[in-house]
């Protein structure tokens, strides 16, 4: 409400028996608010059986005030119940929203394969200096965070498997479980959820906010691919990152089963590196291997995608880097149970 309205002084009214005659004179400034207090004031006035007669109000300021006074009882619509046609309802608008999100993932994964292509013919596309930063944010300044939370799940995993096996009198066997929970599966599975978490939502937010400031913009008015600069470093980055982030990983964690075993069961590191010298074969650790490209390069994929998906406002940022990171770990438990699957049907 504007000054003009809000001091008593600008405006008067005068009561004369059932009519009310409101005085307008005064009234230097009047907006919608206000418009919508004398609208209110005038159908209070006629619930008590008084008439409202407004007078002096300059006419620019009474077609707003017509304008208002017209759309003073328009209320807005209740929200539907939840029904069955509002479930139908989600769940269409959720399954149109995956479509698209993969539809954006491959469109991606083309543009970044393109880009490389052209790259081979052309190799002063290649961005070298780029990689290797990307290379260093992703790969060895994880590092510390990811061996802190592996060492802690290995020997969690161990504690509790020794537990179990204590009471059939295979004890020992605990080796052989940890080593392939940790070399299949649990080692690359963390990493590329911790990647996704932490390098993920990194570019997803370097990107929009080169969106944001319009420099992905500026970049093709100088003649840059978007792709070329921005995309490929990162994602090339990740795809080698995640698979020496789950060597890494891999020896944290089974170091944190071994101490745990040493200290909880009396397995010696001695007789665990024999185990698993005799237990686990090379297909092993390659099962882990294998995985972790194709899952950094979905987690390059939807970073980069939703980064720029970011419009103008930081609201946009934050709701782009939440899905970036949710979608990024909904791809990789999903490629990790095909991965699971497929290997199974060849016995690998």
């Amino acid at each position: 409400m504007q000054d003009g309205f809000s001091e008593a002084s600008e405006w008067s009214a005068e009561a004369s028996g059932p009519s009310i005659r409101v005085d307008a004179s005064g009234l230097r400034e009047l907006d919608t608010l206000g418009c919508l207090a004398l609208a209110d004031l005038e159908k209070e006035l006629a619930a008590s059986g008084k008439t409202v007669e407004l007078v002096n109000l300059p006419g620019d300021k009474w077609d707003l005030y017509e304008a208002v006074r017209a759309r003073a009882d328009v209320r807005r619509p209740e929200d539907p119940r939840f029904g069955l046609d509002a479930l139908i309802a989600a769940f269409g608008r959720g399954v149109v929203a995956t479509w698209d999100d993969l539809l954006g993932v491959i469109g991606m994964f083309g543009v970044v394969l393109s880009s490389i292509g052209l790259t081979l013919v052309n190799p002063t596309r290649w961005r070298f200096n780029a990689f290797v930063t990307q290379l260093d944010k992703s790969a060895f300044r994880a590092v510390p965070i990811i061996v802190l939370i592996q060492f802690v799940i290995g020997g969690i995993v161990a504690q509790q498997s020794a537990y179990q096996l204590r009471f059939f009198g295979a004890e020992i066997f605990t080796v052989n479980l940890v080593a392939i929970l940790v070399l299949r599966e649990i080692g690359v599975l963390i990493s590329a959820i911790m990647v996704a978490g932490r390098t993920g939502s990194a570019y997803t937010a370097e990107i929009g906010a080169m969106r944001m400031r319009e420099e992905v913009d500026a970049m093709r008015v100088i003649g840059l691919d978007p792709v070329d600069v921005l995309v490929v470093p990162r994602i090339l980055g990740l795809v080698v990152a995640l698979p020496l982030l789950t060597i890494i990983a891999n020896a944290s964690a089974l170091l944190g089963g071994m101490l745990t075993l040493w200290a909880y069961s009396g397995i010696s590191p001695v007789v665990f590196i024999d185990r698993m010298h005799d237990g686990i074969l090379l297909e092993t650790v390659m099962v882990g291997l294998i995985k972790a490209p194709f899952m950094a390069l979905a987690i390059g994929s939807i970073a980069c995608m939703e980064g720029f998906r970011v419009s103008g406002s930081t609201e946009s940022l934050g709701q782009r880097v939440t899905a970036a990171v949710v979608k990024s770990i909904f791809a990789v438990i999903v490629m990790d149970g095909v991965f699971a699957i497929f290997f199974a049907s060849i016995d690998y």
